[in-house]
């Protein structure tokens, strides 16, 4: 089970959704001298999805015996990555006009390392469906044998 790679990389992938939860994703200064950040607890939708993709992530690990249904839960859970991507894009967007319409002007903003652990969780979900591919490939080369 852990002996697999792809199983590492749907761990990594829970552990990067994890660290989403508590890490700053974007920072903004505002004329007056204050901070506003935005996490994904934010967001109800952003940390439901992030929850989703960290519980699919560490049940796709124990699926190793269904390499089918492991591969098609995961080729699930890059699909919720993309759109937590771009939901998250999105809130932050909106955060920035919510600031702005209230009459409060940003000097400043920038994206917070927290931004780019989604993009990991992205590359990690990835690497973890090609290794449950080439699994599946090797098995049923082996089949053709017997």
């Amino acid at each position: 089970m852990i002996q697999r790679i792809q199983s590492l990389y749907l761990l990594l992938a829970a552990a990067a959704g994890i660290a989403t939860w508590f890490l700053n994703i974007w920072k903004a200064v505002l004329s007056d001298g204050t901070l506003t950040y935005f996490k994904a607890q934010s967001s109800f939708i952003v940390f439901v999805i992030y929850m989703l993709i960290v519980a699919l992530a560490l049940f796709c690990i124990f699926l190793f015996k269904n390499r089918k249904l492991q591969f098609r839960l995961t080729v699930l859970n890059i699909f919720l990555a993309i759109a937590s991507i771009a939901l998250q894009y999105f809130e932050v967007l909106s955060t920035a006009n919510k600031l702005q319409e209230g009459g409060k002007h940003i000097s400043d903003a920038s994206y917070l390392p927290g931004a780019f652990l989604p993009i990991l969780i992205l590359i990690f979900l990835f690497m973890a469906a090609r290794g449950i591919y080439k699994d599946e490939k090797l098995i049923k080369s082996l089949d053709r044998l017997r």
